[in-house]
């Protein structure tokens, strides 16, 4: 029988001030993403997108500066429910998006269906300001806090009163951009953070053992990527570049050695921005890295 897995677009640029990364699920859907995943042997079901407001529909700033704060967490449970159907369901959620504020209900909806999940958060950012320490209100840059119980209850209680994760289940890897108060919390939450310095010295291969080792304790996994964490000149069309970043083959390897675990049970990508991308380039490669990560092999 044939692997199942299920796309799920989620359009969402609520959650940060640049516009664009709503247009991100087109993108990968127009690069090839279901005939990929086909070619490799899965049975693909395409299930549409969760509705989600334009910015021009709803309040703009809501209660301490948070901007769109309503329109993202009831977008978030729309995502909750989709996703926790779609595992509950026995098939694989590959979530696109939008912004990253969409993993509140990405992790919380594989959760809801699945048991406690080990996560490894992807990105050039920590994703770990709460409204008091965020200098935009830009929830996409909160939504890692709110899964671990820091922040606004309305987000915390997405999918459930309850934090979603506790700080040993989530690893970070590629981290280059903390805002001061963010990057305090987050060297006293006890997660593990790998940033480009330690993957500059000690290799991308090393520090995705490790991370799977750390998370040893939970036998699925959820992988957060934010395309962000590659270098630009790798990934042009993401909400918030950083240089720096991953390169192309760093990215695959990753990939490939997580594929090897047979751990990963769900995936989001989040932060393609196609206003800012050249040719589709930066979806492509997305599609690459789900194809590696689905266990394509060079040989």
């Amino acid at each position: 029988m044939r692997r199942a897995v299920r796309i799920l677009g989620v359009p969402m640029d609520l959650g940060q001030g640049r516009r664009g990364v709503d247009m991100g699920p087109s993108a990968v859907r127009y690069a090839g993403l279901q005939a990929r995943l086909e070619g490799l042997g899965y049975q693909v079901e395409d299930g549409g997108n969760v509705i989600v407001p334009v910015p021009e529909e709803v309040r703009a700033v809501g209660p301490g500066g948070m901007r769109h704060l309503e329109a993202v967490a009831e977008a978030c449970e729309r995502v909750f429910r989709a996703v926790r159907e779609t595992v509950a369901d026995g098939r694989f959620p590959i979530i696109l998006g939008g912004d990253h504020s969409i993993a509140m209900g990405t992790v919380a909806g594989v959760i809801a269906a699945a048991g406690p999940t080990g996560v490894l958060w992807i990105d050039a950012h920590g994703d770990f300001n709460t409204p008091e320490t965020s200098p935009s209100g830009n929830i996409h840059g909160m939504p890692l806090a709110h899964l671990v119980g820091r922040g606004h209850p309305r987000l915390i209680q997405i999918g459930g009163p309850e934090p979603k994760l506790r700080p040993e289940q989530v690893v970070l890897i590629g981290v280059r951009s903390l805002d001061p108060e963010e990057r305090r919390a987050m060297a006293e939450s006890g997660m593990l953070v790998f940033t480009m310095r330690e993957i500059d010295e000690l290799g991308i291969a090393t520090v995705v053992r490790q991370a799977l080792t750390r998370l040893k304790a939970w036998p699925r996994l959820h992988v957060s990527l934010d395309l962000d964490v590659l270098d630009p000149q790798v990934a042009p069309g993401v909400g918030t570049p950083v240089p720096g970043g991953l390169t192309y083959r760093e990215a695959h390897l990753m990939m490939e050695i997580l594929a090897d675990s047979g751990r990963v049970g769900s995936v989001d990508v989040v932060e393609i921005n196609p206003i800012l991308d050249e040719r589709n380039r930066t979806a492509e490669l997305a599609v690459e890295l789900l194809a590696s990560l689905l266990g394509q092999q060079i040989l």
